[in-house]
């Protein structure tokens, strides 16, 4: 386990400051200059999950407020809605500074049985033949300011093999249907609850990007000013993110400055585990 895997591992390992009160740190996450969103949901599930016993998240909706700031931690207030004899409810309010930075809704519901059916998992390249994403930013460490170099190959967590990616700096209008897979192998035998977090933590990665595929923009051009509005989950199977993941993602709409963006995940037997939903800001930057 390297020390990326143990700086996520523990940023989801909030601290039990009360009885339904909670805290994550805000540093180590992906970005360095703002809270990834992925992190503070991931952290709002955690600390949910210490005040649910025998049952699994099956859905969590959060609205982001205001941008987290890293180098203070997160406070965590749980507000237990309701047990019920199948489901249970928790509201989960992340503080900074006294002000709410991301509102979020789960429910978790007792294991039971039901119809089941799928749609099938996209044919696409297998992971084992695609690049990391360490060896596509070592392509193009010249174009990145000397300053920024070390933050842009920082090794993260996350193992991800885009099936068609972009170029990052000069990129051409494409579909907005994009692939990847992801995993993280030292996730290996971890609780149910801590997969699910992580895979929350995950699902925030490459989503809203797909909203600017169709007009020729990543994160790297200039032009964009992004982030993330709101983001919701549904958590279908059990998850064993130490192995592949295939994310199907697209946006069939954007406009009046805001992307919608979809995702669906599915193991690499093909099983769907999660859908995901989320709608982002999207502006063109203000140039000085």
């Amino acid at each position: 386990m390297t020390a990326a895997h143990l700086t996520l591992l523990n940023l989801l390992a909030v601290e039990r400051l009360e009885v339904d009160l909670f805290r994550g740190s805000g540093q180590g996450g992906e970005t360095p200059t703002r809270i990834f969103g992925g992190q503070v949901i991931g952290q709002a599930l955690a600390s949910a999950y210490h005040t649910v016993e025998k049952r699994l998240c099956h859905s969590l909706h959060a609205y982001f407020i205001r941008p987290g700031d890293p180098s203070i931690p997160v406070i965590y207030q749980v507000d237990r809605a309701r047990d019920g004899g199948s489901f249970t409810t928790r509201r989960v309010v992340a503080i900074q500074n006294g002000k709410q930075i991301l509102n979020m809704s789960a429910s978790f519901h007792v294991d039971e049985e039901g119809w089941s059916h799928q749609h099938q998992m996209p044919v696409v390249e297998g992971p084992e033949t695609l690049a990391d994403r360490s060896t596509l930013r070592e392509a193009v460490l010249n174009k990145i300011a000397a300053p920024h170099r070390d933050e842009f190959l920082r090794e993260r967590p996350i193992d991800i093999r885009e099936v068609a990616p972009r170029d990052f700096f000069k990129p051409k209008p494409a579909n907005d249907v994009n692939h990847l897979w992801f995993r993280m192998a030292a996730a290996r035998g971890i609780t149910a609850q801590l997969q699910h977090c992580l895979l929350a933590y995950a699902s925030d990665m490459n989503l809203l990007g797909s909203a600017l595929r169709p007009h020729g923009q990543t994160w790297f051009t200039g032009d964009v000013m992004a982030a993330s509005l709101d983001h919701s989950m549904w958590f279908h199977g059990p998850t064993k993110f130490s192995d592949w993941h295939l994310y199907t993602m697209d946006s069939p709409w954007s406009g009046g400055g805001r992307g919608f963006n979809r995702g669906l995940i599915y193991n690499q037997n093909g099983s769907l585990i999660a859908s995901v939903a989320q709608e982002g800001l999207l502006r063109k930057a203000r140039r000085n």
